[in-house]
């Protein structure tokens, strides 16, 4: 009896081991899982990886090439290969909406479209790279905007008006200086003067790069307005989104556009990382701020974003005190909108490349360069 039963267990266990053998078998068999857009649509074969566009293995039978009107949506707009994004959260694309839209490729030769968010559905940054749009004006560390607005490095916003027709030092450090040139314009209604920066002076090293916005009596947003010169020399860029120029004097120092035109990214690696965009002021604004544009000049000026690797504890100016760890800020957090005032220690008498305003921390290749050294 116990051996008729021993039989019985060593069938029923044989059984179930043929089971899992097969099932085993079975999903092994199975290809893998087609690799999914954005829309959980899969893309097109890709030729470039062989006969297997999926990377499934020798004998795998692809499926079949899309139709042609794959890369289109039922209303005839054009889809996405990856995920859009705007001010860092996943945006579709609306058509629909009045929104600026982008369409480039990533870095990897995807097709990526985004749009500008709602927030901010004119003026936007867009990078090519990562799919993404950012609002120009967005209170990050190290932006600049408008009739000046800055938030510093500790992220508090404030205003620093300057003067018109000056320069002013926003970051003094051992050997980066940034100066801005200040434009504005006087409304007698109100007898006020708004200011705007129209112009950057950065000097590192022995070099001197200029970014500026060109004056325009009439905007035309498909004329570029933005001007960039190394060491006096012009840095002419291809007028289409991600057209990069690197320089063949400095190798980390470059330069590409994040829009057809009018907007740049300038980089010079492990150093800074400056967005500029030319914007004018617009007769809304005028007529909400009270600034008093006339048809003479639509006050075109720059948006600007700053990052920065490598600054000490030692940088001073309008913005780069701002960046330090013992800074104290002594403005009056509690107002609507705090202002810095100490216009005169942050003046340069000399022009946008003098470094001789009161703050100044500049040295001149004092010791090698720091910057050149972080950017080799």
């Amino acid at each position: 009896m116990a051996r008729r039963n021993g039989v019985v267990v060593a069938a029923r266990l044989g059984w179930c081991c043929l089971l899992v053998v097969a099932l085993a078998l079975g999903v092994m068999g199975q290809p893998p899982p087609s690799p999914q857009n954005e829309d959980d649509t899969p893309p097109p074969p890709n030729p470039g990886n062989g006969d297997d566009p999926w990377g499934g293995g020798d004998g795998y039978d692809p499926p079949p090439p899309p139709p042609d009107n794959y890369w289109t949506y039922e209303d005839g707009h054009p889809r996405t290969e990856v995920k859009s994004y705007a001010n860092g959260q996943p945006y579709r694309a609306n058509y629909d909406k009045p929104n600026k839209i982008y369409t480039c490729d990533d870095d990897w030769g995807k097709k990526c479209i985004a749009q500008c968010p709602d927030l901010c559905p004119k003026s936007c940054y867009m990078s090519c790279s990562d799919c993404e749009t950012t609002c120009r004006c967005m209170v990050f560390p190290g932006t600049s905007c408008g009739d000046p607005s800055f938030t510093g490095g500790d992220g508090v916003t404030f205003y620093f008006h300057g003067r018109r027709d000056r320069d002013f030092c926003l970051v003094s450090d051992t050997d980066l200086h940034i100066n801005a040139h200040f434009v504005g314009n006087h409304n007698p209604a109100n007898d006020r003067t708004f200011t705007w920066i129209q112009a950057l002076g950065i000097t590192f090293g022995d070099h001197r790069l200029y970014v500026g916005a060109r004056k325009a009596v009439e905007w035309d947003e498909d004329e570029d307005h933005i001007e960039i010169t190394l060491d006096g020399e012009p840095i002419n860029i291809d007028t289409a989104n991600n057209a990069r120029w690197v320089s063949k004097v400095l190798p980390d120092l470059s330069v590409k556009r994040i829009d057809n035109v009018n907007s740049v990214k300038v980089d010079l690696a492990d150093v800074f990382s400056i967005s500029a965009s030319a914007v004018p002021i617009s007769d809304e604004d005028s007529k909400i701020h009270s600034y008093g544009k006339t048809m003479k000049d639509s006050l075109v000026h720059l948006d600007l974003r700053f990052k920065f690797h490598s600054l000490t504890n030692n940088v001073d100016g309008v913005l780069g005190q701002t960046y330090r760890m013992d800074y104290v800020n002594k403005m009056n957090v509690t107002a609507k909108m705090p202002i810095m005032g100490g216009a005169p220690k942050y003046l340069s008498s000399g022009g946008l490349f003098s470094t001789d305003c009161a703050v100044s921390k500049f040295h001149r290749n004092v010791g090698g360069s720091h910057v050149l050294a972080s950017a080799a």
